[in-house]
């Protein structure tokens, strides 16, 4: 696991060892975004089924968080979503983004994900965890009221075994409807 480690404190340090050099160069400054992420992943107890993971240590506003579900009509699989939070964070909500082609009423075949947190109610008082226990739970309970995969939420509306078939098939790489799915399950 990621150590998340004070940015205030790790600027001080390097404005100091800069000075320490005589180098004269302009360090970047921590922004509310920064300060603000930081204390969000900070405070965050994932379960063992989701993994946190940086790609650049440095940079906490570009991340990827692993869902593998141990119950449900998505259990077995291994889902992974891109974050990238902007300098507007928390006024604006992050981006996030399933990174594999997947059968789910609310995730497209472009990754783009509906979760009313992430679009209209949206408030500066929720935080990451408020996004990641949100994305689970689409897992959980997919809604086919508020769907961006029309067909899936058809599916699920008029035949839920059909629909749990349909899972299945695409987790494991297959067809459904003429359209192939990422292989999403966990070794």
């Amino acid at each position: 696991m990621l150590k998340i480690w004070s940015m205030k404190q790790q600027q001080q340090q390097q404005q100091q060892e800069a000075a320490a050099s005589g180098d004269k160069g302009l360090k970047k400054k921590v922004t509310a975004a920064q300060i603000r992420a930081q204390k969000d992943l900070t405070e965050l107890s994932l379960p063992s089924t989701m993994q946190t993971h940086f790609p650049n240590p440095d940079d906490l506003l570009n991340f990827m968080l692993t869902i593998e579900p141990d119950e449900g009509m998505y259990n077995g699989g291994s889902f992974r979503f891109s974050f990238a939070i902007n300098d507007n964070f928390p006024h604006e909500p992050p981006k996030v983004k399933c990174t594999q082609k997947i059968y789910h009423p609310n995730i497209d075949l472009e990754g783009n994900v509906c979760l009313n947190i992430l679009r209209e109610d949206w408030k500066p008082v929720l935080n990451l965890n408020a996004v990641i226990v949100g994305l689970q739970f689409l897992f959980l309970e997919p809604n086919a009221g508020d769907p961006l995969n029309k067909d899936a939420a058809a599916d699920l509306q008029k035949n839920r075994t059909q629909f749990k078939r349909n899972v299945r098939a695409a987790m494991a790489g297959g067809f459904v409807q003429s359209e192939k799915f990422d292989e999403v399950m966990k070794m």
